[in-house]
């Protein structure tokens, strides 16, 4: 299994992969919507975890891309928004995990 990162700030794409590693899984990050479009799409037994507040495609767009795959990867929707501007985005989507940031260890692992 590879989660899949895609988050615009830097430092939390960084702590994330780092805190996968500690737990054994192997990460890939990306910083936009678009890069993760560019590569190979994610395998069924893949995590994703994507921001919704990223530049250019928003992470509502990349959620309603993976929906439509034949085998979609379980998906982990992040966001340090405001809790009124996440339960609006949210309740556009079929049901999804959604951690707030900051993350924790213990919120993000039992998803995975």
């Amino acid at each position: 299994m590879t989660v899949h990162i895609i988050e615009d700030d830097y430092g939390v794409a960084d702590a994330l992969a780092t805190l996968l590693a500690g737990v054994g899984h192997e990460s890939v990050c990306y910083p936009d919507a678009e890069s993760f479009f560019e590569a190979p799409p994610p395998a069924p037994d893949d995590v994703v975890i994507v921001d919704l507040g990223l530049p250019g495609l928003s992470g509502l767009q990349v959620v309603r891309w993976i929906d439509q795959l034949k085998q979609p990867p379980r998906v982990i929707v992040i966001s340090g928004q405001s809790s009124v501007y996440i339960r609006d985005v949210i309740a556009e989507l079929k049901p999804v995990v959604f951690l707030r940031k900051p993350l924790s260890e213990a919120a993000l692992v039992p998803h995975l």
